[in-house]
């Protein structure tokens, strides 16, 4: 370890501090690539269940649970902009994190009370009374989470990259390939731990699924990430704020175009560029480099498209998991876990991509340029959609029909140990053994049935629930009609399954197992659904007097009715180990791992598009505008995020495969828009360009020096940023 004094800059740009060296590192950027670590997790976990928190906490539809999904992320990716502008303008980089990290750490607080579900059950039955609460706590703690984990985003590299002396370039050049390795790090760990806690159980008076926990978690990481920066402060070189370049661009093309707005009479000569009726204001130079910008922006006008399929993932896709088998034998693999495949291939594609399939290329004499490797990836996200429209339809094929608004559906259940004919016109009779069910529902169009049995020549009306699902125990008539309504709401399969039990014999029994007790279940009647995991487990069924045990390995997807035969002796149950299962819904029979195709695509197109996209931005962007770029490229982001909530909300399309299709569709033709564009991209150098104006300028000896470190410094920072953006997604 060695101690470093670092001056204070003439300019006085940067603040005395104690610089402490290890092996030639400033060892301030531990405390800042911990922090990035702590934040990344915070916020990559907390994303991971939020689109489940939305859909079975909230109890919000899926096209509402994706909207507002997509609208947080949006506005996490607009809030960049301001926190450059506040940390370049007024308060510097460190303070902005400091400042903005509380925001975020109350945000994440905020978020893990507001799924206290004990808060507002005053009724002690597991579901909130006042959800206006709860919704009102989670949206105030995402708006907070936005501004935080928004605000600090452009501030933490270029902090941890201040830290370093103009010498340091091989060092900085690790610290970087560190950080964003952190990121990573932080995405991965995040998205396979806190779906693992949400699916536990927890609950001061009813236990549910542990969303405080998911939420809780990421948290306490982010109150973390804030003291292990603040810890390292009197380390830190701060530099003070130079004014933000980003207001700059934007004031100088407002005044060209309110001068052009002015002179717009055909008296006044035309001029080149449009952005040549700012120089009576600014500088030439400055209206050359926002010429280079812009031409540079206009290419991203199609890209937000790439990102309305891209960050799906979190929200459709996930939704989309609820519905699948997630049993890997070993462990199961929760809904919102698979968004892990997509980490653990950039990984793996992104050397691979630039070691082997780049090179191979090149050997092969094709120019794939930057533009054509962002088409590509354009293309690989929208056949990641054909894919995952294809196993829509396969989970459509295995899913259970529910009943419309103007529908209702009934269930046969003969209860005794006879068999019983049932005819409920206009549809063919059903013959039902001892303890046996109809096969499936039976769909109905009006809300009044007449049954008739072969055992009785008395026909009876039943009054059905429309949007419900009912089940009728014939037999069992005048005396009893059992109905229960499961409604339309499919159950999550990851999380639980449901069961009941029937019980036909003539004296009460309790019946329970660790996971659930259904308490006495009086003669006749039937318990109500518990939520229970997946798995093997015994139920404990007794009278009062005797017990017996029943085993049962229980499926995805499933709710169960386990039936008590009447054949057991009134008082004893010892002998009733032929209990008989009638299955309700259907176990989802498509495994979680068709979904490894589209992940594989969109990762593949994610490498090629967005990995070469900042490539591309920054080897396009002048030196000082390079900031500038990288809130263009952020904000691409956003716009794509709104993309999808407006879909969503107005597009309402029914079936799931054919809004995947649809997106496939505008991307494929936002691809073809984008290619022909990058057809008629003329690639600058814009090192060059500054260059040639200078000498135009007949710049001074000096002046020509400093140019000269300039143009050294632009290609150096365009290494750099070559080896940090194949290390990472951005």
């Amino acid at each position: 370890l060695t101690e470093v004094d670092s001056k204070e800059k003439a300019d006085g740009k940067k603040s005395k501090s104690k610089r402490v060296e290890c092996c030639g590192y400033p060892v301030s950027i531990f405390f800042i690539v911990v922090n990035e670590f702590c934040e990344r997790f915070s916020y990559y976990g907390m994303r991971a269940v939020l689109v489940l928190y939305f859909k079975y906490f909230l109890l919000w539809d899926e096209d509402l649970a994706t909207s507002i999904y997509h609208a947080f992320v949006a506005l996490c990716y607009l809030t960049p902009i301001l926190g450059a502008i506040v940390a370049d303008s007024w308060l510097g980089k460190f303070r902005t994190i400091i400042y903005l990290s509380i925001v975020y750490a109350i945000g994440q607080i905020v978020m893990a009370v507001s799924a206290i579900h004990d808060i507002t059950d005053t009724d002690r039955n597991g579901t909130p009374d006042n959800m206006t609460f709860h919704v009102a706590l989670s949206m105030l703690g995402l708006v907070l989470i936005a501004l935080g984990t928004g605000g600090i985003k452009p501030c933490v590299s270029a902090f941890g990259g201040d830290q370093f002396e103009e010498h340091q370039t091989t060092q900085r050049s690790t610290f970087f390939s560190v950080f964003y390795l952190c990121i990573n790090a932080g995405s991965l760990l995040s998205t396979i731990i806190t779906p693992i806690l949400r699916s536990k159980e927890c609950g001061i008076h009813s236990q549910e699924q542990c969303y405080p926990l998911a939420f809780g978690v990421p948290a306490v990481l982010m109150v973390i990430s804030l003291v292990v920066f603040i810890a390292g402060s009197g380390m830190y070189v701060k530099a003070a704020p130079q004014g933000n370049i980003i207001l700059q661009v934007c004031k100088c093309i407002g005044f060209a175009i309110k001068n052009r707005f002015k002179h717009r009479s055909s008296k006044y000569p035309k001029r080149e560029h449009w952005m040549d009726w700012a120089s009576e204001k600014y500088d030439k130079l400055l209206i050359v480099q926002i010429k280079m910008v812009l031409k540079v922006l206009f290419l991203y006008i199609p890209l937000p498209m790439f990102w309305t399929l891209f960050d799906q993932k979190g929200s459709r896709w996930t939704l989309q998991a609820t519905t699948m088998d997630g049993d890997i034998g070993l462990i199961v693999l929760q809904p919102d876990q698979m968004q892990t495949v997509n980490p653990i291939l950039i990984l793996t594609l992104v050397p691979i991509m630039d070691r082997i399939v780049y090179p191979l290329i090149k050997k092969c004499g094709f120019n794939f340029s930057p533009l054509k490797r962002m088409t590509v990836g354009m293309f690989l996200a929208a056949m990641a959609f054909v894919a995952a429209a294809l196993v829509q339809l396969q989970i459509d094929k295995t899913l259970p029909v529910f009943p419309s608004s103007s529908q209702a559906q009934l269930n046969l259940l003969n209860i005794a140990e006879s068999g019983v004919t049932v005819t409920i016109p206009p549809n063919e009779p059903v013959v039902l053994g001892a303890g046996q069910a109809s096969e499936d529902y039976i769909m109905f169009e009006t809300d009044t049935i007449e049954v008739s049995l072969n055992t009785t020549s008395e026909a009876r009306r039943f009054t059905l629930t429309k949007e419900m699902r009912q089940t009728l125990c014939p037999n069992l008539w005048p005396v009893l009609y059992i109905a229960f309504m499961c409604g339309i709401v499919l159950f999550t399969v990851h999380i639980s399954y449901l069961s009941r039990f029937v019980n036909a014999l003539s004296t009460p029994v309790n019946v329970s197992t660790k996971a659930a007790n259904y308490e006495t279940i009086s003669p006749l009647l039937f318990s109500n659904y518990s939520l229970i995991p997946q798995g093997k487990h015994t139920f404990n069924i007794t009278n009062g007097v005797q017990k017996c045990e029943y085993t049962k390995i229980l499926g995805y997807g499933a709710a169960y009715t386990i039936l008590l035969p009447s054949c057991c002796h009134p008082h004893t149950i010892t002998p009733c180990a032929d209990f008989i299962t009638n299955l309700l819904i259907c176990i989802y029979l498509i495994h979680i791992a068709l979904q490894i195709p589209q992940y594989f695509l969109i990762t593949a197109g994610e490498v090629v598009f967005s990995v070469t996209g900042l490539e591309f931005s920054y080897s396009q962007a002048p030196s000082n505008m390079k900031a500038v770029l990288q809130a263009g490229w952020l904000f691409t982001v956003a716009v794509g995020n709104f993309i999808v909530l407006i879909v969503a909300e107005l597009a309402k399309i029914p079936q799931k495969w054919a809004e995947y299709l649809l997106f496939a569709c505008l991307l494929v033709a936002v691809c073809v828009i984008f290619s022909i564009m990058a057809y008629f991209y003329t690639y600058m150098d814009p090192a060059a360009i500054e260059a040639q104006y200078r000498e135009e300028k007949e710049l001074e000896p000096e002046e020509k020096e400093q140019l000269e470190m300039t143009k050294d410094q632009v290609v150096n920072t365009t290494e750099d940023v070559d080896v940090f953006s194949r290390r990472t997604k951005m």
